[in-house]
């Protein structure tokens, strides 16, 4: 991989600058063409750089004219470069759009000193080079930062924290911009999280899953962090981790639109901070999701709203896929006699296993017809 990525700027050397524009427009032909610009230089340098953006990055011209605040150039000889240099890695014209549109300064960069050695950094921990244009374009300001003062130290102090360089990509491909913050927001935030007793293995979870959380600015981390402590919830469970990742995610109005639905349907803010409490998710869901499960719990299988809060977790699991098909089975049980109403959520919290072990293949013959019933409902699901 070394050896191909070297050879797209290479060679470069070996053919002379008219001949190599000429190439660069030939193999770009699945860009917009702009023949006029192949060999020549504009005299307005504002003007050739907003056009070159339009015509051959693919910009929009509101789009181009933003960009041309941070880099002008008048000749296409180092931003063609750049580009082919993307193509060759296997980025599609959609994410050089978002690469040269986040970044546009890269378009001056020489790719073989500046863009090369940082992707053979990250292939060399274990970056796959199909995932690179992912990884690129998630986070195209990855590629402005410093090789030996940043992304090296930084990486180095996620994989030891991980005891893995694999553990510590999976978490880089969710939010590739914790590699840009971690001595100015990762460490005061993990910091913060240890002296308010949360256990360290909880504390790595929440940085491998949810890593996007930690890039909070410190002052905005601890305030997150008192909100979560004043609604009661104990540091050393997983619930708090959760909990700090649902109240970073979602703001004080978004909070007050989802409370109102389930006051809606009945419960009190004691309730709403009592489910938080138990299962923070469960304000993480979407109005619509919030409002469709409660109508079914509620008016549709006749639960009382002031018993749900105990099992929150229901909330967060999907509708289609698991509480409508349990239902199904649920309801037919209950109109034959073969289960008590009281029991109802907790049928949607069980594992797959106990669940058809409980509730299908414990009731004999009739367990061959729920069991299609069940099938039947999961399939619709897809």
């Amino acid at each position: 991989m070394f050896c191909f990525l070297r050879r797209i700027v290479a060679s470069r050397r070996q053919i002379s600058p008219l001949t190599f524009q000429q190439v660069l427009c030939v193999q770009n032909q699945w860009l917009p063409s702009t023949a006029r610009y192949c060999n020549s230089v504009s005299s307005n340098g504002h003007s050739f750089t907003v056009s070159y953006l339009i015509d051959t990055c693919g910009l929009s011209p509101e789009q181009a004219a933003s960009a041309s605040k941070y880099v002008r150039f008048e000749s296409r000889e180092k931003s063609d470069l750049v580009i082919n240099f993307l193509k060759n890695l296997g980025f599609s014209q959609s994410q050089i759009l978002r690469f040269t549109r986040e970044v546009p300064q890269l378009l001056r960069y020489d790719p073989e000193k500046t863009l090369l050695p940082k992707i053979e950094f990250f292939i060399s921990r274990g970056v796959s080079s199909s995932d690179i244009p992912k990884l690129l374009c998630r986070d195209p300001d990855i590629m402005r930062r410093s090789l030996d003062k940043k992304l090296i130290p930084s990486f180095d102090f996620f994989r030891d924290l991980f005891q893995s360089d694999g553990k510590f990509i999976k978490s880089l491909s969710y939010f590739p911009r914790i590699i840009l913050h971690t001595s100015t927001r990762v460490v005061p935030n993990m910091k913060l999280l240890k002296e308010v007793g949360v256990p360290e293995l909880n504390i790595i979870k929440l940085l491998q899953f949810y890593p996007r959380t930690f890039t909070k600015s410190p002052r905005k981390f601890n305030v997150i962090v008192e909100q979560v402590q004043e609604m009661g919830v104990d540091p050393s469970k997983s619930q708090f981790i959760m909990a700090v990742d649902a109240l970073s995610s979602i703001s004080k109005a978004t909070w007050s639109k989802k409370a109102h639905v389930y006051k809606k349907w009945g419960w009190s803010d004691d309730d709403i901070v009592a489910a938080f409490r138990r299962s923070p998710s469960c304000m993480k869901k979407s109005v619509d999701k919030i409002d469709a499960t409660m109508e079914l719990l509620v008016d549709k299988l006749g639960c009382p709203p002031s018993t749900i809060p105990n099992y929150a977790v229901v909330l967060s699991l999907s509708l289609n896929k698991r509480i409508v098909p349990r239902a199904s089975v649920f309801q037919v049980l209950l109109s034959k006699g073969l289960v008590k109403k009281e029991s109802l959520l907790s049928i949607f919290v069980c594992t797959e296993r106990d669940f058809l072990n409980r509730f299908i293949l414990s009731h004999g013959g009739e367990g061959s017809e729920l069991l299609k019933l069940y099938q039947a409902k999961l399939d619709v699901a897809g």
